[in-house]
């Protein structure tokens, strides 16, 4: 499908791997890491149009000759001082995280969020996710589209724990990523602070605690998920108000980090929309 000549002059044609975007482009995808403007590398026309609904800026976006024909979509949407560059399809292969990509990538700037303001927005409804050196990127894309499914406030992000602007997370995410407000931040000195702000810090295990269906998330509270093997570590576990567990058939050792933060997030949100009316409605 050709690309319509109202779009040909917003294309420039790239040859060399070492133009600075691809060169961005190719780092930030490699390394999982935001670009020297705090960009993140994205790729598919799902998640590309995902960051337009969700009022993102891109910096650049990126086809090669086999995907031009997404042009005519995309360009469209998003503003004429957006970098648009064409590659030949060995090079943007070169520079991407898949192994067939659709032929479109692009640069996006992510919204910034604050503790401060996460908190204030919450208030006596706060309803908070940290994350205690989780890896596996797709667990972590799956627990953010989580909390945006279950109007949560916002997703704390501590030490050891896998990179946001890592690409799988991106796609796990399904677009949340671009919406749902994420902090980094030094988990224990965070956990003092929520506790002397009235905030219940409850911490997740496989097999101890309280059984899920017996806790009360009424209060102002954040649920802290661990390492997918070791679990939240032992200096967490002993600055937590409580212990969470789902209970599961003995024959399963534990449940998958993202399920088990999903069932969890479900009942805290469960039981907030009885209590009272929240900022979005999340349970049918």
């Amino acid at each position: 499908m050709p690309v319509q000549n109202e779009f040909d002059a917003r294309l420039r044609r790239i040859t060399s791997r070492q133009n600075p975007v691809i060169k961005e482009l190719r780092k930030a995808f490699a390394h999982a890491e935001p670009t020297s403007e705090g960009a993140l590398a994205i790729e598919g026309v799902r998640m590309i149009e995902e960051a337009i609904r969700s009022g993102l800026r891109l910096h650049a976006v990126v086809f090669s000759d086999s995907g031009l024909k997404h042009a005519v979509r995309i360009l469209p949407q998003i503003s004429a001082h957006t970098q648009a560059l064409v590659l030949p399809d060995e090079a943007f292969a070169s520079a991407v995280s898949t192994e067939k990509p659709q032929g479109i990538a692009a640069l996006v700037k992510l919204k910034s969020a604050q503790l401060e303001d996460v908190i204030q927005h919450g208030r006596n409804d706060l309803l908070l996710v940290g994350i205690a050196g989780l890896q596996d990127p797709g667990n972590l894309g799956t627990i953010i589209r989580s909390a945006e499914a279950f109007a949560v406030h916002g997703v704390l992000l501590g030490e050891n724990t896998v990179s946001h602007f890592n690409s799988k997370a991106a796609r796990a995410s399904a677009g949340s990523l671009f919406r749902q407000p994420l902090v980094r931040v030094k988990m224990a000195e965070t956990l003092q602070l929520l506790k002397q702000s009235g905030v219940s810090v409850l911490a997740t295990s496989s097999r101890k605690g309280t059984p899920l269906p017996e806790v009360n998330f009424s209060c102002p509270c954040m649920i802290v998920i661990g390492n997918e093997g070791a679990g939240v570590p032992a200096e967490i576990l002993s600055a937590a108000d409580g212990l969470i567990t789902v209970p599961h058939s003995l024959r399963v050792e534990s449940l998958n980090a993202g399920i088990a933060t999903s069932i969890i997030l479900y009942e805290a949100a469960r039981q907030k929309q009885k209590s009272g009316d929240r900022r979005d409605r999340v349970i049918g």
